[in-house]
């Protein structure tokens, strides 16, 4: 539509100092006799397009011209930035790019120009160090599928290492902390799930449209102490100081004491399942379990049975 083509036009004015008649209709796919009326148009409206001739001519908004902020400050506006520059690092999406360009838009090309540098000293990346690309194929697609109302399927493993084909209607992707989930309706359990994403297998695009579902709120799955079998029990651990840097990334500071000859006290209570033991086995010789003395047992019988592998 012509009114979407002026808007983003004017957008990309604001953000940049001087853009070509070619450039632009390359960009909105028209003709350049296109562009020149639309800048006539824009002109008319009350928009100061300067017209510049030569080779490094073109079009560009007056400087002193700017979108309302309304009730914005720069700050909050170079907040919203890097919060967009975020996603961007995550999914790939055009949408975000015109989002930024309409963030953009609302400041003076003074402040434009010192966001570039300075910013609101907030950076966000959800993409994590390591990530593989496969993880950012399979974002897309499935922001794809939510776009378009499509059904996927796929091979998902769950926490219990049970593998099943899936055949869901995505609703949303979920950040929790550091870990990327999947919201979709299951039409093999006949209601919502969350999936992780690092468990979806096979994910494949199907030509089956839905209608969506009104999904639950975020809210809904909040932890619950029940979903574990195990009960919680008060338990001592003590790491090698070699191993400071992992505790503090794993445990609580309020659990966590440095003893006088420097190894680390871990005193708490913890839910002691399948999971806390591959955790601690993790540490290997760096970490003793002190109470309980059945704990450290099970420890022990666990590193046992790695034994036998081997022989």
């Amino acid at each position: 539509m012509k009114i979407d083509r002026l808007l983003a036009m004017t957008i990309l004015l604001l953000n940049r100092e001087r853009v070509s008649a070619k450039e632009l209709a390359e960009r909105f796919e028209v003709s350049t006799k296109t562009i020149y009326r639309d800048m006539e148009t824009l002109n008319q409206s009350g928009i100061p397009i300067v017209a510049h001739q030569g080779t490094a001519g073109g079009f560009e908004i007056m400087e002193q011209y700017t979108i309302a902020r309304q009730y914005l400050t720069y700050n909050e506006i170079s907040a919203i930035t890097a919060a967009v520059k975020g996603a961007a690092t995550a999914i790939d999406d055009s949408m975000l790019d015109t989002v930024l360009e309409k963030v953009k838009a609302l400041l003076g090309k003074a402040d434009r120009t010192d966001s570039g540098t300075n910013g609101a000293g907030l950076i966000f990346d959800f993409n994590p160090w390591g990530q593989n690309v496969r993880t950012r194929e399979k974002m897309n697609m499935l922001r794809q599928a939510i776009t378009q109302s499509q059904r996927v399927g796929m091979r998902y493993l769950n926490r219990n290492g049970t593998e099943s084909e899936r055949i869901v209607e995505p609703s949303n992707l979920i950040l929790k902390g550091y870990v990327w989930y999947l919201q979709a309706y299951c039409t093999l359990r006949g209601d919502f799930r969350v999936f992780r994403l690092n468990r979806i297998h096979e994910l494949a695009l199907l030509r089956e449209p839905f209608v969506r579902r009104e999904s639950p709120s975020l809210e809904q799955y909040a932890w619950d102490s029940e979903w574990s079998k195990e009960e919680r029990q008060e338990l001592t651990l003590v790491f090698h100081p070699n191993a400071r840097y992992r505790i503090e990334d794993s445990f609580p500071p309020e659990l966590i004491t440095i003893q006088e000859e420097g190894s680390i006290q871990v005193k708490g209570e913890f839910t002691v399942d399948h999971w806390f033991y591959g955790m601690l086995l993790s540490y290997g010789d760096q970490v003793k379990v002190v109470h309980p003395e059945s704990v450290a047992q099970e420890i022990v019988h666990r590193a046992r049975k790695i034994l036998e592998r081997y022989n």
